[in-house]
């Protein structure tokens, strides 16, 4: 059994995408709340590493290469990990390679979802289903609740008496980095997103900025990819002096302190919605063809969901958001009114 005084090895998985790791790191502050000299590990896919410097709980990230040599690098990790005899391996992940590595990985006891294709060779199960009012970090947090149900594991019961927040933590040099660009008041704009049907229209964004006061800095953030999108928006908007384009120049660390202190966030349902949700910065989170109750909605003090006021028979068309509107109108977007957006009376 493992005590309050001992030192338990935990490995958390969750090799999805940016916003799946954010919301992960409040099962990081649970395990270590319970267990404080618990050593702590997470496996992320590269590229998702970043999101992780810095934190005070962990004790090494593992990266998945699983770009071009996918197979090749799960063997290097299951070395490492069986190497490391991990007390338990919690499993975010619900495909089958991770399930692989869970199954193998030579820990005392392992946890992940049924939907994992190689669930029944875990030690303990957790139903995943999406129902309304249950968000992702309470789903998370089931796998510990099951982990420590099987009587082996002692937790401190203020542990999992309230879900926590996620939370990332950025640097001195982060905070230096976008010091400057904090010196007015401003809100800053995620407008792009992987999937189309997430994705709020680029000339509702306009209208948006025309429509917020126009002592505002406005900040459009976002990869590098979406540089000259945002670009387009900051052009098309007339207001050249005050909207600034920083999509490809900050990293998601910098990102995240710029967030922090804005007076509000406009995001859709994507990473940079978890960011504020991770750095407790006010959030007017857009959704548009996905719903809230899927269990990705935001978690800052201030935060506010935005929809469609009309009662769409299509809406929710998909978990993830599709490449373009199945029924070609993507009424789900067009119909969420200006004036609601606008208003920063939360």
């Amino acid at each position: 059994m493992i005590t309050a005084t001992n030192s338990p090895r935990f490995l958390i998985i969750q090799t999805a995408f940016i916003g799946d790791v954010i919301l992960a790191t409040a099962l990081i502050d649970q395990l270590h709340t319970a267990y404080p000299n618990a050593v702590l590990d997470v496996l992320v896919r590269k590229g998702n590493e970043g999101l992780l410097a810095n934190h005070p709980f962990l004790n090494d990230v593992l990266i998945w290469h699983k770009k071009g040599t996918k197979y090749r690098d799960l063997w290097r990790l299951l070395r490492i990990v069986r190497a490391r005899k991990y007390d338990a391996v919690l499993n975010l992940q619900r495909y089958s390679t991770m399930g692989l590595l869970t199954t193998l990985s030579g820990a005392t006891f392992t946890v992940g979802f049924d939907k994992n294709p190689l669930a029944r060779f875990f030690t303990y199960q957790v139903e995943h289903r999406f129902e309304t009012g249950i968000h992702e970090v309470d789903r998370n947090t089931k796998l510990l609740t099951v982990l420590w149900a099987g009587g082996k594991f002692l937790p401190k019961p203020a542990a999992i008496q309230k879900f926590p927040r996620p939370k990332l933590y950025p640097s001195a040099a982060d905070y230096e980095t976008v010091k400057n660009y904090k010196n007015q008041p401003y809100v800053c704009m995620a407008p792009m997103s992987v999937w189309f049907t997430k994705q709020y229209p680029a000339e509702r964004w306009v209208e948006l900025i025309q429509a917020l006061p126009e002592n505002l800095t406005v900040y459009l953030l976002g990869a590098p990819t979406d540089t000259a999108a945002c670009e387009a928006i900051r052009s098309s908007s007339g207001r050249n002096d005050t909207v600034v384009n920083l999509a490809g120049q900050l990293s998601l660390l910098q990102s995240a302190a710029l967030q922090e202190e804005a007076i509000m966030n406009y995001v859709n349902d994507s990473a940079p919605l978890h960011l504020c949700s991770a750095m407790n910065a006010p959030t007017t989170a857009i959704f548009c063809s996905t719903v809230p109750e899927f269990g990705f909605g935001p978690l800052a003090d201030v935060s506010r969901v935005i929809q469609t006021p009309e009662r769409l028979d299509c809406k929710p068309c998909n978990l993830h958001g599709q490449k373009a509107c199945p029924l070609g109108h993507f009424k789900c977007a067009w119909s969420i009114q200006l004036a609601e957006l606008a208003n920063l009376d939360l």
